[in-house]
């Protein structure tokens, strides 16, 4: 039974490669707002989940939707439009693009998804100083640090006032300084702008800042509110 008010809901996903299911009956839902840890060991599904979420992944079987949309029926077209406006995405290791400053960095999914550039940029530079960063603008990610890195990461993630944003092993190259810091501007940052976090770690100390717990265990989930699903 779908929670009411869910954003974004997973209903019996099975995603199997070769003979081992990655996932195996998963349920999963997602209230506006919400920040959900993803938890669990390495090969249990947990970075599956949010790949068949976030429509990365085409599940073998189940359902995926979004907002009343079914994300699962959609085209690849479809589905990689809804990642550029409505989903949001951080990298352990950010992933920005080399030849870029940190301003274009921020700027540049604003800019894909047809911003004029002066604008995209002012946008970029308001999100540059929220997150602490804004004396980096015109620098590499070869000049920065790695906390410089995840926090302009982000910035670029929360620039396109996306609805959901995924959050990989955000801290996993940081010390725990940095990575604290991190995770309190990514949490107070989504919660400011009601926006939901899909936390993916398997940090107990990262999970804590999250509202509720997942558990990926031999493609199952768990909520650690509700017992198995």
């Amino acid at each position: 039974m779908t929670p009411a008010g869910s954003l974004l809901v997973a209903e019996g996903l099975y995603k199997a490669y070769g003979p081992t299911p990655a996932l195996d009956g998963a349920d999963f839902s997602l209230h506006p707002g919400e920040v959900v840890a993803v938890m669990g060991p390495s090969g249990s599904g947990k970075s599956t989940l949010p790949h068949c979420l976030a429509g990365i992944t085409t599940p073998d079987a189940g359902t995926v939707r979004y907002a009343g949309h079914t994300l699962t029926a959609m085209t690849d077209t479809q589905r990689s439009a809804l990642r550029r406006t409505d989903f949001g995405f951080v990298f352990q290791f950010g992933q920005l693009v080399p030849e870029l400053t940190a301003l274009e960095n921020v700027a540049l999914p604003l800019r894909l998804n047809g911003t004029p550039r002066k604008k995209a940029e002012h946008q970029a530079h308001t999100w540059l100083e929220h997150l602490d960063v804004h004396t980096t603008a015109t620098q590499r990610p070869d000049e920065l640090s790695g906390g410089q890195t995840q926090r302009i990461a982000v910035a670029r993630a929360l620039a396109t006032q996306p609805k959901v944003i995924f959050a990989d092993e955000p801290t996993g190259a940081l010390d725990s300084l940095n990575g604290e810091r991190v995770l309190t501007l990514l949490t107070d940052a989504a919660r400011t702008t009601h926006t939901a976090v899909i936390l993916v770690t398997h940090e107990p100390r990262t999970a804590a800042y999250s509202d509720r717990e997942i558990i990926v265990r031999d493609g199952r989930v768990k909520d650690t509110s509700a017992g198995w699903v």
